[in-house]
This record gives structure tokens, C-alpha cells and sequence, in this order.
């Protein structure tokens, strides 16, 4: 049985989406103070957060960023309609997806399902392993290194890089990248492929204006050119 933190201040929403959750089988845990969110985390250990930006005591994109350091499973913001602000943020302060308020509970079962079956994921009999010069990939470790140095991803991050590395020399579309990671149709709106890529280039040493290594194809997609790494470590 999953266990879930549920960070929101509106007492009203947070007992229901608690209610319809424990129906479907989850174990919930109601926090309303960002300020106390570290101290349930460290006591409950959660399987995944769910996390509202606005709180008393401390927001959640604060929250998000500072919970990164220690917390490896799968945080869900909720935002606001159309605040697409706070979704960008949040992405790139390490949360795996978000939610528009007022949540749907049946959208926000289906994206927690979809979480949890990914960061719960067996690791395969025979992990794979990528390497493009000083890049390498460990699919079972869901690790990556850049010149022997360990990279910090979260886990659509890796997800995402091996989705490219996988695909290196080809030119995949958003729609194939955003169905890979979250496994539902692109929609069109949503913009956490970008973010993510943005984010992978930071952590990669790629330029964000003159990007070699994960270029965009104006029109097409993204490519990951095979040749961009530099030389392997001895």
C-alpha cells in the first residue's frame, strides 16, 4: 500500500482528495503548513508528495526545491489555472508533474498511478548501458556521468535523456518524448518537455543559447547528436 503526503491548506479539498485516494487504496497523510512538510517527510517517509503552492509557513516551489536534497520518490504539484509560471517553476525545481486546481480527483489518481509505476519500476534482467564519449548511461542504476562525474537527475530527467540517447542522430518530436515520459497523448499546451530539456542542457555543460549537444530542430523536434561529448575517460 502506497503512502502519500498531501500538502494543501483548503481543508475542504485536501478531505476529499484524502477520502477518494484511501478508496483506491493509497495511505494518506494531510499536512496544511508548509513549515512542517521536512518533519513529515523525515517521520512518514511517503512514497510521493502531493504538493500545493500556495501554503502558510512556506510555498511549495520553495518546498519543491529544498526537498530535492533528500526525497528521491515522485512530487506532484498542484497549481493554479493558467498559471504557467508555477508550473515552469516547478519542473524546474525538481517535481515530476503537476496538476491544475481544482484537481479532478480522477485526473490526480491517474497521474499518481502513473508516478508511482514509474519510479517503482523493476529494474530490468539485463540493464542496459549507453555511452557517447565522456556520457555514459546505466539504465539499471538510473544513473548518468559526464567525465566520470556523477550527474543529479530527477527521474523524468534521466527518463528523458535516455528517451533521446536512445534515439541518438534521429530527430524525435515532443509528442513521442511526452508520451515516453508520462504516457498519455501530448495535448498540445503543456510544456514540460521544454522545461526538462532546458534543465538536462544546464546539467549537461550544453549551451542554452547555441546548444550542441541537444539541439532543437525548429519545426521537428529535438536531436541528440551522438558525437558531442568529448572523449571517453580512461
Amino acid at each position: 500500500m502506497y503512502h502519500i503526503l498531501l500538502v494543501e491548506d483548503d481543508h475542504r479539498l485536501a478531505t476529499l482528495v484524502k477520502n477518494y485516494l484511501e478508496s483506491n487504496g493509497f495511505t494518506v497523510t494531510l499536512e496544511d503548513n508548509g513549515a512542517r512538510v521536512g518533519a513529515r517527510v523525515r517521520d512518514r517517509n511517503p512514497d510521493l508528495i502531493v504538493l500545493d503552492i500556495m501554503l502558510p509557513g512556506k510555498d511549495g516551489l520553495t518546498l519543491c526545491r529544498e526537498l530535492r536534497d533528500s526525497f528521491a520518490g515522485p512530487i506532484l504539484i498542484l497549481t493554479a489555472r493558467n498559471e504557467d509560471a508555477d508550473q515552469v517553476l516547478g519542473l524546474e525545481f525538481g517535481a515530476d508533474d503537476y496538476v491544475i486546481k481544482p484537481a479532478e480527483p480522477r485526473i490526480l489518481l491517474a497521474r499518481i498511478r502513473a508516478l508511482l509505476r514509474r519510479s517503482s519500476r523493476s529494474t530490468p534482467s539485463e540493464p542496459r548501458h549507453l555511452a557517447f564519449g565522456a556520457l555514459a548511461l546505466d539504465e539499471g542504476s538510473r544513473s548518468a556521468t559526464l567525465e566520470g562525474e556523477p550527474i543529479v537527475l530527477s527521474s523524468h530527467e534521466f527518463d528523458l535523456l535516455w528517451l533521446l540517447a536512445e534515439n541518438a542522430g534521429t530527430v524525435v518530436n515532443r509528442d513521442f518524448l511526452f508520451q515516453g515520459l508520462y504516457g498519455r497523448p501530448y495535448d498540445g499546451m503543456d510544456r514540460s518537455v521544454d522545461v526538462r530539456i532546458s534543465q538536462l542542457r544546464k546539467k549537461l555543460g550544453d549551451s542554452p543559447d547555441q546548444p550542441q549537444r541537444i539541439k532543437t530542430i525548429w519545426g521537428r523536434g529535438y536531436l541528440f547528436v551522438s558525437d558531442a561529448w568529448g572523449a571517453e575517460q580512461p
